[in-house]
């Protein structure tokens, strides 16, 4: 196993060397001769071909993601170089004020906050859909709180009440049961008899506050347009800067809006909702059976049903609203395993009524099939983790494999660099980002094997803890001061495959010319530190 030349010219080589070997020597020599000779026929037979064929999985993988990924860049450079902005491309007009009509010529719309023990934002998001610029006879507001915490509630009920008294029209509604969670609360919701009179609904979660323009600039895209189903705008995060956990959810986030989104709103018309900060024909909804909740992505499956159905959606990217990002390490791992199993579930259901419906193009079935949900919910999660974290590591361990140097370097360096466009301010964070993501992808391809097999988590869903103002005028100090017990930190898968990674990049330190040791060693160190906890910002677990 250890007849190769060490690489003596490297410091500490020729000791980690030994340690190797002194460890090995010490576990066969419990081990008979002849488990040495099965393990030899092991090792060529079954470890070396399966890796051979992990290689080419893994290679395919991310020719395909690059490749997706450089079809988005270009569509959204195009885009930008002849300036096709949404006005260009739909129809827009200012409502204009007509004396005989009065307020009638504004529709009505349905303005619906779902939350769940929002003790921290629920005034932000009920003061700013209160103040949004629109006639008060002409706007409906349901506040749709399913908190188990019953002083929560009351403070909800206060603050509606007190929206009331100044002539707005909040209806606060509460459930006994949280039945289908989100989807089940804005799906009764939407049953009440006075909604019927209602065109247009648009949702906001509980930290998001929109600018009193928000349906000055998004409802007349709807109304001049009928083919239109959905105008879905942008996210601004309040606090990017809290932690360089929060940056680096910036940077993927505004990715997704200023590439993913907006290159499939000008391709096919067609994106997932982001459940939020978007404005819908409630017709559109009414046709596709509106919300369902058979997944934990209802936003997407609904925006899926409705696009089967003939509809356009559009994406208007100079709108923004203001949002909160989740600053735990915590919170951001329930996030993601509900942003990566859901699709992954949904991609499940969904397939068999893509391949049946009748009013889309077989164009338009395949980009649903293969590049909203194939390419980049479940080959993206994977290729990540498997070939970043698992099959160039473990290829250290084997001479007789080697990985294409565009498929270790070139690759990776595109999809890296095209992923920091969205955000140039945060470009010297690249590194960090990159080491993040290969870690959270742990967690997102767990998610998807979850969300295709339908296992136990499936249905799992935690409502992401947001600190609104909690925290607005204390001192960094006091709010990044370690309250935990540190053991109630400890993540042991991520620090396992920390351990696994470490051993990977002394090997290769030690024995090898390929220099994986350089991205492992770093890899290595970035599982700890989040294995360990040492992410995002700390929270006293009783508040």
């Amino acid at each position: 196993m250890f007849a190769i030349d060490l690489k003596t010219s490297r410091p500490f080589a020729v000791s980690v060397a030994h340690a190797y070997k002194f460890a090995f020597s010490t576990f066969t020599g419990f081990i008979p001769e002849e488990a040495g000779i099965v393990w030899k026929h092991v090792r060529e037979s079954i470890l070396i071909p399966v890796l051979k064929i992990a290689i080419i999985i893994c290679l395919i993988m991310s020719v395909m993601l690059v490749t997706e990924k450089l079809a988005m860049g270009m569509v959204t450079l195009f885009v930008k170089v002849f300036r096709r902005t949404p006005e260009k491309i739909y129809k827009w007009e200012a409502i204009k004020e007509d004396e005989e009509l009065g307020t009638s010529a504004y529709p009505m719309v349905l303005v619906q906050v779902p939350m769940f023990n929002e003790r921290e934002v629920y005034k932000l998001s009920i003061r700013a859909v209160c103040n949004l610029v629109w006639p008060a006879d002409r706007l409906i507001i349901q506040i749709l709180d399913d908190s188990t915490d019953l002083s929560i509630r009351e403070m909800v009920q206060k603050e509606c009440d007190r929206w009331v008294k100044k002539g707005m029209t909040v209806h606060y509604i509460s459930r006994d049961n949280r039945n289908g969670y989100k989807a089940g609360a804005m799906k009764e919701a939407m049953l009440i008899d006075y909604v019927g009179q209602c065109e247009y609904v648009t949702v906001f979660d509980a930290d998001f506050q929109p600018a009193s323009d928000f349906l000055m600039r998004t409802v007349p895209f709807l109304m001049h347009n009928p083919q239109l189903a959905l105008v879905q705008t942008r996210w601004k995060f309040v606090n990017a800067d809290e932690c360089l956990m929060t940056r680096i959810q910036e940077m993927s986030l505004n990715y997704h809006f200023k590439i993913e989104q907006q290159s499939g709103s000008s391709t096919f018309a067609f994106f997932g909702f982001n459940g939020t900060a978007g404005v819908w024909r409630i017709k559109a909804m009414n046709e596709s059976e509106g919300w369902k909740e058979r997944t934990t992505v209802e936003d997407m499956d609904l925006a899926v049903r409705v696009s089967l159905l003939g509809w356009k959606y559009l994406y208007v990217g100079d709108i923004k609203v203001k949002s909160e990002l989740p600053s735990t390490y915590k919170a951001y791992r329930y996030q993601q395993h509900r942003w990566s199993c859901g699709p992954a579930n949904l991609f499940r259901k969904v397939t068999p009524e893509i391949l049946r419906a009748k009013k889309v193009s077989w164009v338009k079935k395949l980009f649903l099939i293969y590049n909203f949900f194939f390419a980049r919910r479940i080959i993206s999660h994977n290729v990540t983790f498997f070939f970043y974290c698992v099959v160039i590591p473990v290829s250290v361990f084997f001479p007789e494999i080697s990985v294409p140097q565009w498929g270790v370097v070139y690759i990776p360096t595109v999809i890296t660099l095209l992923n920091s466009v969205g955000t140039p301010s945060s470009i010297h964070l690249t590194i960090f980002w990159i080491l993040f993501e290969n870690v959270m992808s742990w967690h997102r391809c767990k998610a998807v094997f979850i969300g295709l097999s339908e296992a136990d988590r499936v249905n799992e869903w935690v409502v992401t803890e947001k600190l609104g103002d909690k925290f607005k005028g204390k001192p960094a100090a006091k709010i990044k001061k370690f309250q935990t017990k540190f053991w109630e930190r400890f993540h042991l898968m991520e620090i396992a495959i920390g351990i696994v990674l470490v051993l990977c990049a002394s090997y290769d330190y030690a024995f090898n010319t390929d220099h994986y040791f350089l991205y492992i060693f770093p890899l290595a160190i970035s599982f700890f530190i989040m294995g360990f906890g040492y992410v995002g910002i700390f929270l006293s677990s009783s508040k």
